[in-house]
């Protein structure tokens, strides 16, 4: 509760009832302050819920500060002297043709042979040509049973003289679930089903029900677990790749397990970039998942270890407690946080947030020009005209007089509590401008998420971030997500499985 300024009306020192004036005025200029403040956060809570997320920035006017594209706005002004009216079609896109390498079935629809004569003077016609359309057909998937017939051998001789008699016989095959009749094929597309296509297991129930198969949830649960366990030694090798790398993302999401009396939650590292053509040289793409149930600052340290490169994050102090790691900040929060003080100020209306996102999209702007470039390029542009750029932007912040309790205010306090890890990226080309490639990764979970609800037991939690974890790394390495899960089921199979050739960098089709 607010404490009420004490008042003594039947005062008469001059002294004492300037004070109690003054407190009288700081008192309603608090009371306006936090009223102004409950405001805002309804009016964002409103735009959260209902309004499109979406942190796209448009082109600014010339009233609305620092402009990065101020040519295409003057040019734009020029164009807008001569006024014409022009009626335009929309354009269809092209349909791109379907793939050679697919099977075809020819339909030929000819006429029949009575119909191959003119009917007007019966004499016989000629082909001058056909027409060909393309149409692209489903068949659903095919389920059959692979039965393996195993014929066994003995020696009659053997059976009537000899002390002992061998049976000959083939060893049974490697299975990834001794005595199950779980195939790799099959496995991999349940978890498949699971992880990359956010189809809970009690709807592949309802699908297996359909083809005339019974299989329960409870079973492809069980199987997805010990799957998960034969996957450890792979997802062993790629944390140690991980925390060999020069720069690694991390973000953290909660998770809903049942058998838990707490908040738990998923923690994301990652590595490189989201596709085979994005990576810079020397950087590897791992996307690695670690279910815990916190969000201490005991998580990242057990999981990275003595780690000593640098770690991007979203701002959470828990990272801060890390010794060995340089922490570089995330502009794509900072933003979001002024995006926010922008949206208060009304519909059509400009102000200071327009300013610092101004400021913030030539950053953006420079960096969208440098993602094929180099790291060395990267980090000679970036001292050229990132800094100075930067120098700007704080310059620009530490003079302003806001109240701190506004939306503008709390953005600003934050931008500069970050500060010093937000310019970081400068220092590094192989360092990115914000966090988004780790939760760009870790949004397949929260897709999934939305489908499967929760975990039950904190085994199926591991068995999800370890799945994950393949799955997410291999996607960004470009593979064929079946071939490559089939391949390292029957190779994990085996009692010694020769790890190497199995990670995403060094597979091939």
């Amino acid at each position: 509760m607010k404490k009420t300024p004490n008042i003594n009306p039947e005062s008469q020192d001059v002294a004492e009832l300037q004070a109690m004036v003054k407190a009288l005025m700081a008192s309603e200029s608090q009371l306006k302050h936090e009223r102004q403040s409950l405001l805002e956060q309804l009016k964002l809570a409103f735009d959260r819920q209902f309004a499109k997320r979406s942190e796209a920035l448009k082109p600014y006017h010339d009233a609305q500060g620092d402009l990065f594209n101020e040519a295409e706005y003057e040019a734009a002004k020029e164009d807008e002297e001569v006024v014409t009216t022009t009626t335009t079609t929309k354009k269809r896109g092209k349909r791109q043709p379907l793939p050679k390498d697919l099977p075809r079935d020819t339909l030929v629809l000819d006429l029949d042979e009575h119909d191959k004569q003119c009917p007007c003077c019966q004499h016989a016609l000629h082909k001058i040509g056909e027409d060909r359309s393309e149409k692209l057909a489903f068949t659903p998937a095919e389920l059959k049973v692979l039965e393996t017939v195993r014929p066994k051998y003995a020696c009659r001789q053997c059976e009537q003289h000899a002390e002992k008699s061998r049976i000959h016989q083939r060893p049974a095959p490697d299975s990834i679930i001794p005595k199950s009749f779980a195939t790799e094929s099959l496995l991999a597309n349940i978890i498949l089903g699971k992880y990359q296509y956010a189809l809970p297991l009690y709807r592949q129930e309802t699908l297996f029900s359909q083809s005339g198969i019974d299989l329960s949830r409870t079973t492809m649960a069980r199987w997805v677990i010990q799957v998960s366990e034969k996957f450890k030694p792979l997802y062993q090798a790629l944390r140690a790749h991980l925390l060999e790398q020069i720069v690694v993302q991390a973000d953290e999401t909660p998770l809903n397990v049942l058998k838990e009396n707490k908040q738990c939650y998923m923690w994301l590292y990652c590595s490189g970039a989201d596709s085979p053509d994005a990576t810079l040289a020397g950087m590897k793409n791992i996307v690695l998942f670690d279910y815990q149930n916190s969000r201490a600052g005991a998580c990242p340290v057990n999981f990275l270890g003595d780690y000593g490169g640098y770690l991007q994050s979203d701002g959470y102090r828990v990272y801060d407690g890390l010794s060995h790691v340089t922490n570089v900040g995330c502009f794509a929060h900072a933003r979001r946080k002024f995006m926010e003080a922008k949206k208060l100020q009304g519909k059509g209306k400009s102000g200071k947030a327009d300013i610092v996102l101004a400021k913030i999209q030539k950053l953006y702007a420079l960096e969208s020009r440098l993602k094929s470039v180099s790291a060395k390029t990267r980090y000679t542009e970036r001292q050229a005209h990132a800094k100075p750029m930067l120098d700007d932007l704080y310059a620009w912040l530490t003079s302003q007089k806001v109240i701190e309790s506004s939306a503008l205010g709390k953005a600003i306090k934050y931008t500069l509590g970050q500060w010093p890890k937000l310019v970081r990226y400068v220092d590094d080309g192989h360092l990115s401008i914000d966090n988004n490639r780790a939760e760009r990764a870790i949004k397949s979970l929260v897709i999934g998420r939305k489908n499967w609800l929760f975990a039950s037991t904190p085994q199926g939690a591991d068995a999800s971030a370890l799945l994950y974890s393949i799955i997410e790394t291999a996607k960004a390495n470009g593979l064929i997500l079946y071939d490559y899960m089939v391949h390292c089921m029957k190779e994990l199979a085996k009692p010694e499985p020769d790890i190497d050739p199995l990670l995403p960098w060094n597979f091939s089709h």
